[in-house]
């Protein structure tokens, strides 16, 4: 291996989570080799959720680092040179520069919901979805708000846009985070041009003179070259010197875009749900839908296959907070157990509980969600004296609300526009301990959920696959064949079909969800 690694033929991804930078490098048989990661946060200044450009590039350093460290522990091996390179990041947002590259205004993250009016009138306009979080909605939202810095402005793009330039110096995007800036003409691979026409003569009744092809970045697609790794670029990763220029980089994706290929679901009528800090779900569309839908985006896997995707800002933050008041409990009864196994004896717990949870209801709102029209959230949980409040019941509601927003969006596509699914791959946080949350996502879904054994990996090592199939397809080879024959190679993970009970029990929950959302929403309103 150290031979393999010196010699320049292990291929890296690397991803920016909401919480972690994480690095994984692959080998010849695109399994992980080695891993390095930095743990960040988000930060709230001045209404606006951001990381700064030094937590990007500090991160970024660090994480770096420590995969050097990792090559070196593991193999005794210096990396320096690489096959190729890959970077992804958390979906969308806002990040726009002036014509000497400086950031204009702090990097608007996703888990932003600012952008209300803007997301609501350009939906209008396009007859076509537009989230908050996508980058013309903070754009336009900008322009609204008359804000200074648009004149300026000479490029707009996301996280994954931004560090992909700073490594090349190409201004490009993969089609799937490209698709999360601005709609995708899925037929074209490109940014959809009547409505790029429809939004430069808004922008001029607004006083703008900005044309918007001029400022988006390139669209891409997976396996094309989007540049090499210059000089520059390899002192701002590894600024010890040790990583030469000159290794060709893929186009960058979104943190949607390496979850499909992470968990071999690029083809129709399959789908991954990404269960984090944020959850998403990504089913790969046979077709158009009939009508628009606020709770339902319209994005592109990384070769531009049309996807239905219902995306919410909140998942497993309550759960964890939960979590950490058990470990607090413990210590104080002088009891010493470790993270890991308190989340097993939580989850494990969950799965003891009443198909309807006891009739308790929570919300695990920690910030805003679209999904279900809230600009603020307030985590917490409601009963009656007759509801069945016990240790289990808890657990599993909790459980129950980090994928209650999800289901709601899933259900339409699946009942209103009779979306079929034949199976989704679920990875992230939610699935750590094995089973529960697989088949409480199956339940929720009501279709069978899988889940790989490289789950864990998620992002980065999806990135690298991606960065790999740059390099590594042949000839006219589809991303969709390439993962399947030459990555899973028949693996179809561990699956788990929808339980009768547990189906019922969480469609009964959902209706007491949909019921209560006015304790919510006098939550936001009282509780300052």
């Amino acid at each position: 291996m150290k031979e393999f690694i010196e010699s320049g033929k292990a291929v890296l991804g690397i991803e920016f989570g909401s919480t972690r930078i994480k690095a994984v490098l692959i080998g010849d048989d695109f399994a992980p080799i080695a891993q390095g990661s930095h743990d960040w946060e988000n930060r709230l200044e001045n209404g606006i959720w951001t990381y700064t450009l030094d937590d990007i590039i500090g991160g970024l350093r660090d994480c770096y680092k420590q995969l050097k460290n990792d090559v070196k522990e593991k193999y005794g091996a210096s990396l320096t040179t690489l096959a190729a390179i890959g970077v992804s990041a958390m979906m969308h947002g806002y990040m726009a520069f002036d014509k000497d590259g400086e950031l204009l205004v702090p990097f608007r993250t996703w888990r932003n919901t600012i952008t209300g009016p803007a997301a609501e009138e350009l939906t209008a306009l396009f007859d076509y979805n537009i989230p908050q979080r996508w980058s013309i909605a903070h754009l336009y939202q900008a322009m609204i708000n008359r804000e200074e810095h648009i004149p300026q402005i000479d490029t707009i793009t996301t996280l994954a846009g931004y560090i992909h330039r700073r490594l090349t110096g190409k201004n490009v995007l993969g089609i799937g985070e490209a698709s999360g800036m601005f709609p995708i003409d899925t037929e074209k691979k490109d940014y959809d041009e009547g409505m790029i026409r429809k939004f430069d003569s808004l922008a001029a009744s607004k006083g703008y003179s900005i044309k918007l092809r001029n400022i988006l970045p390139s669209v891409l697609l997976a396996g094309e070259a989007a540049g090499e790794l210059t000089a520059e670029g390899a002192a701002l990763i590894d600024p010890e010197g040790d990583l030469q220029p000159g290794i060709p980089v893929c186009p960058p994706e979104g943190d949607a875009g390496t979850g499909m290929t992470a968990t071999n679901s690029v083809k129709e009528r399959t789908g991954n749900i990404s269960a984090g800090t944020s959850v998403f779900a990504m089913v790969v569309l046979e077709k158009e839908l009939s009508k628009v839908y606020p709770e339902i985006d319209l994005v592109t896997t990384p070769s531009g296959k049309l996807v239905g995707m219902v995306h919410c800002n909140n998942c497993t933050s309550d759960i964890n907070a939960w979590v950490n008041i058990l470990k607090e409990y413990s210590a104080a009864v002088g009891i010493d157990v470790s993270m890991p196994k308190l989340y097993d004896i939580f989850y494990n717990e969950a799965a003891k509980g009443d198909p309807d949870c006891g009739g308790l209801l929570a919300y695990n709102y920690f910030s805003g969600e679209p999904v279900t029209g809230f600009n603020e959230g307030r985590p917490l949980i409601a009963r009656t004296p007759e509801n069945k409040f016990s240790f289990a019941n808890f657990a599993r509601v909790n459980l129950y609300s980090a994928l209650a927003t999800l289901k709601i969006g899933l259900d339409i596509m699946t009942k209103d526009e009779g979306v079929k699914i034949d199976k989704m791959f679920g990875h992230g946080g939610l699935y750590k301990t094995p089973v529960v949350g697989q088949k409480l996502s199956a339940a929720a879904i009501g279709a069978p959920v899988s889940i790989m054994a490289t789950a864990g990996e998620g992002g980065p090592w999806g990135m690298a696959l991606l960065a790999a199939y740059m390099i590594k397809k042949t000839g006219l080879e589809t991303l969709e064949d390439f993962l399947l024959n030459k990555v899973f190679a028949g693996n179809e993970g561990s699956c788990i079909d929808p339980d009768t009970a547990e189906v019922d029990g969480f469609n009964k929950f959902i209706e007491t969800y949909k019921s209560g959302f006015a304790i919510e929403r006098a939550a936001v309103d009282n509780l300052k």
